[in-house]
């Protein structure tokens, strides 16, 4: 024990890291399921090259963990910190390629304790995949480059390519690629490689599955993923709410002092390129390539956009390396000293559920809804469930029962993933149906006093029953509206 106190201490970062892993591990026992993690786990039992809203990454290393292991809720958390683990270890082995070892150990301080990781580390996304590429992707094509070292030119097309098979946004990493090498006066040359271009045709050919299905099913997902945001986008309406919030979801999964380092290296670099007309040595340039055309470009839409917490999470790569070159230590102490008091919060809110959360996005509630769904389907023999929220109520039901759970299509709306699995409604027909309905912001214990209207043109009667009420801790906490629903008939 004195040995490995004593090693501990030797190695500060690596004793903040390792900390910060054991606490976030340890919390995992008690974290529920989330919707995010039902709705790809379900990614997972239904098998498929690709999937509707994305790439099926996350739902392939959903269902290996649950095949080995069992399928359960802390399985899914599991395989979410094991990966997001190796990303952490993957980070270290590309800080090594351009940091001296002190500015490495501030850089793995300063991404070890960013709220980003532990909300990868509890929590299904095609992000927790597309990190981990990523970074791997970032190792390859350093070591490709700078030590000239042709096989890497080939791993790091898989890695590109796996990174698309995780999530659409690692197309960024080609375009990243490309506007290092034409920027790069010395490495400018590349661009008539063979290796290079080999490179980027690996990178496609390992997204075939992902084209493969959507020529499949009328380019659906990328229909999906662009025509709407196009849309919002071109319309130019300028929404402080949306910068605002933006800045606020960026405070929150970096701290404060990390994103206030973000801002002060692109001033900085920004500033020297456009005064001066000076580029930053190359190995800066390529961690820039990375970081300015995912962090600032999504960062310029927000004033009319509403811009995700997630999408400018693979620019943090890159951009804590760049921030670790300058940021000084005393600001790297306050970092761990705030991050520490958050995760403190986070874990009390955990295990103790304080504060009541008025949104579907939960971790409780959803094993008792399945619970009493069930008592009640006993009042109604061979009775089907269904829900109208999108994935959530669907997919986490799902999770925690053997039976069908349906979602909106059964009144004629689009069903995300839930459209591609080959449910025959037909087969429906005449039966009588649960309509489950959360109110998210539950107030009291009454009856809805009405149901959606469009129950009407798919089954020829409506009754409301009683509300399912969800205690946590003793306290009433979820609220779900009930409607049994007679004669179902499916439209064409």
């Amino acid at each position: 024990m004195n040995r490995v106190t004593e090693f501990l201490k030797s190695y500060p970062a690596l004793s903040i890291l390792l900390g910060f892993q054991l606490f976030r591990f340890f919390l995992l026992p008690f974290m529920g399921l989330m919707p995010q993690d039902a709705y790809y786990h379900f990614y997972g039992e239904n098998l498929s090259l690709s999937y509707f809203d994305h790439p099926g990454m996350i739902g392939y290393i959903l269902r290996f963990f649950t095949t080995i292991f069992g399928k359960s809720v802390f399985v899914v958390k599991f395989a979410d910190f094991f990966i997001t683990s190796i990303t952490l270890f993957s980070f270290y082995k590309l800080g090594s390629i351009f940091l001296s070892k002190a500015k490495l150990n501030n850089a793995l301080v300063l991404l070890s304790t960013t709220v980003f990781i532990s909300i990868l580390s509890i929590n299904s996304t095609p992000d927790v995949p597309l990190i981990l590429f990523w970074t791997l992707s970032l190792i390859c094509l350093s070591k490709a480059i700078f030590e000239n070292k042709k096989i890497y030119w080939i791993l790091g097309g898989i890695a590109m390519g796996l990174a698309f098979n995780s999530k659409y946004t690692a197309l960024l990493l080609q375009i990243g690629l490309l506007a290092f090498l034409v920027f790069s006066a010395k490495y400018r040359k590349l661009l008539v490689s063979p290796w290079v271009w080999a490179s980027l045709l690996i990178s496609v050919m390992v997204t075939f599955p992902v084209w493969y299905w959507n020529y499949q099913n009328e380019f659906a997902s990328f229909l999906f993923q662009s025509s709407d945001r196009t849309g919002s986008i071109s319309k130019f309406q300028v929404n402080p709410k949306y910068f605002f919030g933006a800045v606020g979801h960026q405070i929150f999964l970096l701290l404060p002092i990390l994103l206030i380092a973000f801002f002060t290296l692109l001033y900085k670099y920004i500033k020297k390129a456009v005064t001066k007309f000076k580029l930053p040595s190359d190995k800066v340039l390529f961690l820039l390539a990375f970081f300015l055309p995912t962090f600032l470009g999504f960062f310029l839409l927000t004033p009319i956009y509403w811009v995700k917490l997630n999408w400018m999470m693979p620019s943090y790569i890159s951009g804590v390396l760049l921030a670790a070159i300058f940021i000084k230590k005393k600001n790297i102490k306050l970092q761990v000293y705030i991050s520490a008091g958050i995760h403190v919060l986070v874990s009390l809110q955990v295990l103790f559920y304080l504060v009541p959360i008025k949104s579907d996005d939960t971790w409780v509630g959803w094993k008792e809804l399945v619970i009493e769904t069930e008592a009640l389907q006993q009042q109604y023999p061979n009775s089907f469930v269904f829900s109208d929220d999108g994935y959530k109520t669907t997919a986490c039901m799902t999770f925690f029962t053997e039976q069908k759970i349906y979602a909106q299509n059964i009144i004629g709306k689009p069903a995300l993933h839930f459209d591609y699995i080959g449910d025959d409604l037909s087969i429906l027909k005449g039966q009588t149906a649960l309509f489950i309905d959360s109110d998210k912001r539950f107030k009291d214990k009454n009856k809805n006093g009405s149901h959606p209207a469009e129950l009407d043109v798919y089954f020829s009667k409506v009754k409301e029953l009683d509300p399912i009420i969800i205690q946590i801790n003793g306290k009433d906490s979820r609220k779900f509206w009930v409607y049994a629903c007679s004669n179902y008939t499916p439209k064409k």
